[in-house]
């Protein structure tokens, strides 16, 4: 680099949204991502993926999707049958909180669909009760009206798409804040999308103002989503936060550093991408260590 340029330090990227049964994983080798959390797929599978990940990057897997008898995504052509886990009681929910702790799973994954038969509410609350008794979070797919405030009054952990079907209530949003909530902002792009959009943001920003916890997450998979950092969705991740709360939300933890750019610290979402685009992994750190 030419004498004088600056160079700076930073942590790779960490997705915390992805399904890498639906994208060619390999193409994350040796990437800026450092790390991803596949979120609903055949826990068989994801055991594989996370023992032999693709070169530099850690993958964590939540293990199947737990949902109503013939509820979402039951029956959708991308989720094999062994993704979906039919839970119909307080006591299937106890045993496949404990399958997953058993398989390794770092959280437990929830879908709330409206249109499709739900989990009642005895249902929803064992999951949680038994996941957080095991030590793991509960993740959540809160899509349609009331689902998120389900989510959120039954204890859940984290919603893995900001809601984007109706604004939230203040009310509601003053009781989500002890949440994560993944953007995948980047989904609603295309045609009658942008509604979904919108109001997606406008809940991000009055969640991260109540104090909640916002972090960079792309869906990937779902659709033509790139594998590697999708520089839309920090794009959009810019309206809502800037500075370290961006760094915070996109990048893994500080003491994780495994990137140089010969570039100042980026402080806004377009500093960020154009960051990333010139990063190089650092020389000790082409495997991401175990733990960060």
């Amino acid at each position: 680099m030419p004498e004088g340029t600056p160079s700076t330090m930073l942590p790779g990227v960490v997705d915390h949204h992805v399904h890498l049964g639906l994208v060619d994983r390999e193409l994350l080798a040796g990437s800026t991502v450092t790390e991803v959390h596949d979120l609903g797929w055949d826990p068989r599978e994801a055991v594989t993926w996370a023992a032999a990940p693709p070169s530099g990057v850690r993958v964590r897997y939540a293990g199947p999707f737990h949902t109503a008898p013939g509820g979402y995504p039951t029956g959708r052509s991308w989720a094999p049958a062994a993704a979906v886990r039919h839970i119909a009681s307080p006591r299937a929910a106890a045993e496949a909180v404990a399958d997953v702790a058993a398989g390794g799973g770092f959280a437990i994954k929830v879908a709330l669909h409206s249109g499709l038969p739900l989990l009642p509410d005895d249902v929803l609350r064992a999951l949680v009760a038994e996941a957080h008794a095991a030590g793991l979070p509960v993740v959540v797919h809160a899509e349609g009206a009331g689902q998120a405030e389900r989510a959120i009054d039954a204890g859940a952990d984290t919603l893995v798409h900001v809601p984007w079907t109706e604004t939230l209530p203040d009310a509601v949003i003053a009781r989500a804040t002890h949440m994560t909530w993944i953007s995948t902002f980047a989904i609603h792009d295309g045609p009658g999308g942008s509604f979904g959009l919108e109001r997606a943001l406008d809940n991000a920003r009055m969640f991260v103002a109540a104090g909640g916890t916002l972090v960079y997450g792309t869906d990937m998979g779902n659709g033509p989503t790139p594998v590697g950092v999708n520089e839309r969705e920090i794009g959009l991740l810019g309206r809502v936060l800037e500075g370290e709360s961006l760094l915070r939300a996109v990048l893994a933890p500080p003491s994780a550093l495994a990137l140089t750019a010969p570039l100042p610290l980026p402080e806004t979402a377009p500093d960020l991408i154009t960051w990333l685009r010139a990063a190089t992994r650092l020389p000790d750190a082409t495997e991401t260590e175990p733990g960060h």
